[in-house]
């Protein structure tokens, strides 16, 4: 049958917004499938039927939300899916997939259908409630893990909230702090009546119990710690006035955590939150959720002038056991306290007592000390500190600066000379200026010294982060041992705040039930020794065994920009790759197209534009199928230049490979980069068993397409540099394996995906519908001949805080994008949000059980906690797919905000593990769910392809991925949009 393609619809969809409320999933029976036996369940996938099958839809059947259902009829754009068989690598099974499309009355799946006006999306967050949990998983080998949450008893005070206004204004918490600390000091035996109050530094005061007024005014003095450069320390006097603003309900916490109520009492958790942070922020140093301090563990050198600090993370989460306290070891760079002259010879690696300084070195000087808090140490147990603002471009001899009025000159050597007896040594550095930029005030940087405990938030280097990470990395035991002895020392049952505020914290480590999901069985090629593989903890090996769809490479090409690279050496290793391409499954040609071709790195257009002309005029014409490209180990900006050039200018896949590799050449290396190689050709290294056999439920019935979405953000410091989305979708099914990816930049920070629908005003054409949802919909309807019955999305890289905003978004964008392809084409939607930057850690329940854990001493991949530590009544899940290699595993957290599909907790944790064993890049399971862990590759990739300019303008316009214009445009959004992918080069997984 032809497949029709999808039209540009010129004309506009309205999506009509109406209530769409989740309701409680109805539980499903699982299909029985032979995970748990010996052998691959061949019996079952020839003689069984295929599970879901859809009976006629009847008067009695539920209405599902969601999806317009009405006639097929001849004129529409997606035609109705017809049934193909499942293939085993190229054989087809006896099975046939019971596929069901949208039938007269427009019901799927599970027979519920919705007339066209009762599809939309809620306006507001008001009218939106995330989907409720459906019930709890129960598949698995039931075991028992450890969290590091401690159970919080609730209070039974009522909490009360104060307004708190400070005049003059104070933009720094810690100035903030020492105002109210010094308020409680004076007055809480008398006005305060007793009452030891937690406050949050800025606005807002809680007490249990209240105060004996409702509105009150304070009289403050300080002394200022940041005072300038001349003078006796000033005194500075707030106004500080107290006022009664609200009680907490502690009643609407107790029911939210019994489950009785969906909606969080957010008040109230955040002033428990606060309370038990006090303390805390009066011993360490806060930053963000984390407390630091040297006393905690030596601190670490990491290297000019840098050090790490260890500490630990610290929140309130409600849970099904009640509140909770997640505790967590945390680590961070910390500039060393050190002289200023001795952090400038580190940062510099240079003796800079002897030598002046070049232009250079002034810059990075300046660079790293802007904005850093330093203390004089001339004026003996006078220790005034200081904000450092710049660094003078002249020498200290030759500094002066006016005194008397500015009647006269004096130099800074005589200055301090003369007022504190200080004789300046090395007056051929510069100056320190400090505090106002209009005033200037210089301070010697042999008489200052780095002030403790600040935080250095810039990028690290790759030596510093080794370093860190170094520290970071803890086995399993040893984190469980120091998150335990955390909470001793802070000492909850003597904490006066927490006393004050009837709050009591358990000292033990939450059990919690678990479940260790079987592993699914990969399938691999008929002609290989072994046909499928069952993985074991996590990991298998391509012995034996043939990818299930290996691709053809005829012509290639190397190029070597590695100096110490003799062409016989990256002939042989060419030669050993070509070998294992092939042994894989791959039919790889053993020469290249052209000699390999040596090049500059610093010529890496020149050489690249080389090859592709060469080889096009050797082959007549036929573009280059692959470019191998050997790399120096430490190669700037190289690899990220090729790839731009590769898959925005010529359309060439690449790999690349690093010296050290070339000269080492390992069995497992070749064999990861042909399985790299073989899917950036467009081919499948594996597949799931259960999908070919249409075994998976909610996604073997019908045409699923499965989503994967993330947004990379500059790193710290980069201000204005764009932030890079990246969408990948399925590109094939049942098989779901193939993902296509498409990325467009956007305003920087902007966690919204900008791009996944839009519209925009074509002359000829009129109005016109593009983004990348749209994009990815029609490549797979071009790809399977299908129109997607259902979309599953993951969503990664989303914080608690913004889930509300980016459902609302990001399911309106997708619902716009379908209805922009057909009428009424509604297909039900299952969001998932995906979370790794978490703190909850799952230890064995005994870590000398060897059958417990994996070799690394963390819990086995395929556990899945959904219960305890989960929320009180939404539906979301940890899960460790992952074999530990080092340190500590992180689980990841899956929660469903949105859901459609009514998945049942087996239903989408049994998908969410399977599909982590189908991550091409290697042979063992992967932390991440693959589409959202493609998704970030692709959004990494995209950073590459900005322009040097870009990197200060910040880049899309409305055409985002789609542009074509060598010299772009800054769009409405002040964003330059990325180089366009080559079209050879979005149809397949190039970020791998």
């Amino acid at each position: 049958m032809p497949i029709r393609q999808m039209k540009d619809s010129s004309e506009q969809h309205l999506v009509i917004k109406t209530h769409l409320q989740n309701t409680m999933n109805q539980s499903q029976k699982q299909p029985k499938t032979a995970q748990n036996g010996k052998g691959p369940p061949h019996q079952e996938l020839q003689n069984s039927k295929p599970h879901n099958q859809t009976s006629p839809p009847t008067k009695n059947r539920g209405r599902r939300r969601g999806r317009g259902g009405r006639k097929s009829d001849q004129n529409d754009v997606f035609m109705r899916p017809s049934s193909r068989p499942c293939t085993v690598a190229h054989k087809p099974v006896n099975q046939v997939c019971d596929l069901v499309g949208s039938n007269a009355n427009g019901a799927v799946g599970n027979g519920r259908s919705l007339c066209a006006t009762e599809m939309g999306f809620p306006t507001s967050s008001k009218s939106l409630s995330f989907a409720p949990r459906p019930g709890y998983g129960q598949v698995g080998t039931k075991c028992i893990v450890k969290a590091n949450h401690f159970f919080a008893e609730l209070p039974d005070k009522d909490l009360n909230q104060y307004d708190v206004t400070i005049t003059p204004e104070v933009a720094s918490r810690t100035v903030n702090r020492a105002i109210m600390a010094e308020l409680v000091r004076l007055y809480k035996e008398s006005d305060l009546g007793m009452r030891l109050p937690a406050y949050d530094g800025r606005k807002s005061l809680y007490t249990a119990g209240e105060l004996p007024f409702v509105w009150k005014e304070f009289k403050i003095k300080l002394v200022d710690e940041l005072d300038g450069i001349n003078g006796p320390k000033r005194v500075r006097e707030y106004k500080v006035v107290i006022k009664f603003a609200a009680r907490a309900n502690m009643h609407h916490l107790g029911q939210f955590l019994a489950g009785k109520r969906a909606d969080a009492p957010q008040e109230a958790l955040q002033i428990l939150d606060i309370v038990l942070r006090e303390l805390s922020t009066k011993r360490y140093c806060p930053i963000g959720r984390s407390f630091f301090s040297p006393s905690i563990r030596t601190p670490q050198r990491l290297g000019d002038g840098l050090e790490s600090w260890c500490g630990f993370y610290q929140s309130i989460r409600p849970t099904q056991m009640g509140l909770s306290l997640n505790i967590d070891m945390a680590s961070a760079a910390f500039i060393e306290p050190l002289p200023v002259i001795e952090f400038v010879a580190q940062l510099l690696g240079k003796d800079v007592l002897s030598r002046t300084l070049s232009d250079s070195d002034r810059v990075k000087i300046k660079k790293a000390l802007r904005g850093v808090k330093v203390e004089v140490t001339h004026r003996g147990t006078v220790r005034r500190k200081y904000r450092v603002s710049g660094l003078t471009s002249q020498p200290t001899r030759e500094l002066v600066f006016p005194v008397d009025d500015n009647s006269t000159m004096k130099s800074v050597v005589e200055y301090f000379q003369e007022m504190y007896g200080f004789t300046i040594q090395h007056t051929h550095l510069p100056c320190l200026q400090v505090g106002n930029q209009k005033k200037a005030n210089y301070l010697p940087m042999e008489a200052c010294k780095i002030v403790e405990g600040q935080r250095y938030t810039k990028r690290l280097n790759e030596r510093q982060i080794t370093a860190l990470l170094k520290v970071t990395c803890q086995r399993p035991r040893d984190r469980e041992n120091d998150i335990l002895q955390t909470v001793q020392q802070n000492a909850y049952d003597q904490d006066l705040y927490a006393k004050e505020f009837g709050i009591k914290i358990s000292e033990k480590l939450a059990s919690v039930e678990a479940r260790i999901l079987p592993a699914p069985w990969l399938k691999y090629h008929e002609n290989g020794k072994e046909k499928d593989c069952l993985p074991q903890v996590g990991q298998w090996n391509m012995m034996n065994k043939k990818m299930i769809n290996g691709m053809t490479v005829s012509r290639w090409a190397c190029i070597n920009f590695s100096r110490s690279v003799q062409e016989s050496v990256a002939r042989g290793f060419c030669n050993e790759l070509a070998q294992m391409c092939q042994v894989s499954g791959m039919e790889f040609n053993p020469e290249p197209v052209i000699p390999i071709h040596n090049a500059r790195p610093d010529q890496v257009e020149k050489a690249l534009k080389h090859v592709y002309h060469s080889s096009m005029s050797k082959t007549k014409g036929k573009e280059l199928e692959l470019l191998l490209a050997i790399l120096p180990d430490n190669n700037g900006s190289l690899y990220g230049d090729l790839k731009r050039i590769c898959e925005t200018d010529l359309g060439i896949i690449s790999q690349c490979c690093l010296t050290k590799h070339v000269f080492k050449i390992s069995k497992q290396y070749l064999a990861n980069v042909s399985l790299k190689i073989n899917v950036k050709m467009g081919g499948r290294n594996t597949v799931l068993l259960d999908a070919i056999s249409c075994r998976i439920p909610l996604v073997s019935d019908i045409p699923t397409i499965i989503f994967g979405a993330d947004v990379t953000h500059p790193e710290n410091g980069e201000d204005s540099s764009p932030s890079i989305a990246a969408v990948v979708a399925s590109q094939d099914w049942p098989e779901v394996t193939k993902y296509a990816g498409l990325v467009c930049a956007q305003a920087h920070r902007q966690e919204l995906i900008q791009d996944l629908y839009k519209t925009w005003h074509d002359p000829v054409r009129g109005t016109v519908s593009g983004g990348m949802i749209r994009d990815l919909l029609i490549s797979f309807r071009k790809a399977t001949g299908q129109k997607p019955l259902r979309i599953i999305f993951y969503r990664d890289g989303v914080s608690e805080g913004q889930f509300y905003q980016v459902l609302l978004y990001e399911l309106d964008a997708i619902r716009k994008a379908c209805a922009s392809l057909e009428p009424n084409y509604q297909p039900p939607v299952t969001f998932i949000i995906v979370q790794k930057r978490h703190h909850t850690r799952l230890f064995a329940n005994n870590h000398r059980d060897r059958s417990s854990t994996d070799r690394s001493g963390n819990i086995l991949p395929g556990t899945v906690v959904d219960s305890k530590i989960c929320h009180p009544t939404e539906f979301d899940f940890y899960l460790c797919s992952h074999a530990g290699i080092q340190g500590t595993s992180r689980p990841a957290h899956y929660h469903v905000l949105w859901d459609e599909n009514n998945f049942t907790a087996d239903g989408i944790q049994s998908l969410t593990n399977n599909l982590c064993y189908t991550y091409a890049r290697c042979t063992r399971s992967v932390s991440v769910v693959p589409p959202a862990y493609y998704a970030h590759l692709a959004a990494f990739r995209a950073r590459f392809y900005m322009e040097p300019d870009m990197q200060e303008n910040g880049s899309t316009d409305g055409s985002g991925h789609t542009s074509t214009k060598s010299t772009r445009a800054v769009g409405e959004s002040g964003v330059r949009p990325l180089p366009a992918l080559k079209e050879n080069v979005k149809r397949v997984m190039f970020y791998c």
